[in-house]
């Protein structure tokens, strides 16, 4: 087996070696992944395997860049999979997914652990479609590490922060793969900071993120917010698998999709994130999210944004986060959640957010779930529907009170909202079963 070493090759030669081997590997032996485990479309990309990690693997060394060199090489054969030995890799990264790549770790034992961050002021304004970034402190930054940038203003819309990897450094001159989105000033307090995903994928299609975690190093690491990042991050992709992977203390969001068409979460652990535990948004079509754990994140453990319709999200158990256990608002439609537990959250279980009669999280159905004991930091409702919400179907679900007295009714209608359809539900331990408004709150 030829071993590249240490990273030492530039990268051009690691990538001939490499296309050497897969051209030499490509068979598929028992017990290798195949199409229909990876969630891939092509069998003979799924096939073409490079390991990364330990002193037996293709590519030897633990760290982001030993793992974009061998994504790189299987990239460049149409795609395959990326193995990761078990062991702790440092990510400066983002590691970059391109279209029928799948990146396997080896369990919980594979950990992606994100470098401490470094932040800089830039000392020349930043204008909109530039690609280099003028900073006071260069020492923090090289060529393969993520950064993103912004300024006071930027930070009043979450989609007008840039992200980019670094391709070059002269003296004090950053120089980006990509153009920056929006005009940052120095005088509006700008910066440039490493803090990034720490998986992504961007603009590409048949991907798979799977058995490992991600450590997000949060106390460490400016925010990052979940439009243009998460520990793993999906933007623009089509037919993605994100499955048996543990995040951890991320600054920002633990998954987050945007912009995507059937993207399927599967048995993953999401926890002590510092903003949503899962957060598909901004026109995400299909998305399936089944036997998850989201829990204890700072904000609501699974937060539909924009647009998401037509999704399922079944048998997860979501508790501890730190606002509603379930948000949905704006033309989230369409979507079924079934088989559920949504427990211990600090507000209320399942919260539809107060959106106008043309945007609202329309014709949903709930069908036994179990929504229990919410409200931890003040009384709350298993549910609660604001706004110009209509057409919710509640059908087979347990919404209870243990005796904590925290989670005191069951179902609350604004006075703009409804019809509501109500099926064999069961109320145990509540105050009140269902409450309509008559006037806003």
């Amino acid at each position: 087996m030829l071993v590249i070493a240490n990273e030492t090759l530039a990268g051009a030669a690691v990538l001939l070696v490499l296309l050497g081997l897969l051209g030499r590997t490509s068979a598929a032996q028992p017990g290798q992944d195949d199409a229909s485990s990876l969630g891939l479309v092509t069998p003979k990309v799924a096939r073409q395997v490079i390991t990364v990690g330990g002193p037996e693997a293709d590519v030897t060394g633990f760290t982001s860049r030993a793992i974009q060199i061998a994504v790189d090489a299987v990239a460049q054969r149409g795609g395959g999979t990326v193995r990761l030995s078990p062991g702790r890799f440092e990510i400066t990264g983002p590691v970059r997914l391109p279209s029928h790549v799948a990146l396997v770790g080896s369990g919980e034992g594979t950990v992606l652990h994100r470098a401490d961050g470094f932040r800089s002021r830039f000392v020349v304004d930043a204008d909109y479609g530039m690609r280099v970034v003028t900073v006071e402190d260069p020492s923090g930054f090289q060529p393969g590490v993520g950064v993103q940038i912004w300024d006071d203003e930027a930070l009043k819309n979450c989609w007008l922060v840039t992200t980019a990897t670094v391709a070059a450094v002269e003296g004090n001159r950053v120089y980006l793969d990509t153009r920056t989105v929006m005009d940052y000033q120095k005088e509006r307090n700008g910066w440039v900071s490493t803090s990034t995903p720490v998986v992504q994928a961007v603009d590409a299609r048949d991907v798979r993120v799977a058995d490992l975690t991600v450590e997000g190093n949060a106390a460490n690491n400016d925010r990052i917010n979940g439009c243009r990042g998460g520990a793993v991050y999906l933007h623009k992709v089509k037919d993605a698998v994100v499955e048996n992977v543990t995040v951890r203390d991320f600054n920002g969001d633990g998954i987050s999709w945007q912009i995507t068409e059937n993207v399927q979460v599967r048995s993953c652990d999401v926890g002590r994130c510092t903003n949503f535990g899962m957060h598909p948004g901004t026109g995400s079509y299909r998305s399936v999210v089944e036997n998850c754990r989201i829990h204890d994140n700072g904000s609501d453990g699974l937060f539909l944004c924009w647009r998401v319709q037509h999704g399922v999200f079944r048998n997860n158990q979501i508790w501890g986060n730190g606002r509603h256990g379930i948000s949905i608002g704006h033309k989230d439609t369409d979507n079924l959640f079934e088989g559920n537990r949504v427990f211990g959250n600090a507000l209320h279980g399942i919260f539809f957010r107060n959106e106008d009669e043309e945007n609202a999280g329309n014709r949903n159905i709930f069908r036994d779930n179990i929504v229990e004991d919410n409200g931890a930091r003040e009384p709350a409702f298993a549910i609660w529907i604001g706004g110009y919400t209509r057409d919710l179907l509640f059908e087979g679900n347990t919404f209870r009170d243990s005796g904590k007295g925290t989670q005191v009714g069951g179902v609350r209608i604004g006075v703009h909202a409804g019809p509501v359809e109500l099926r064999g539900n069961r109320f145990e331990g509540l105050r009140e079963r269902v409450r309509k408004d008559e006037r806003e709150p």
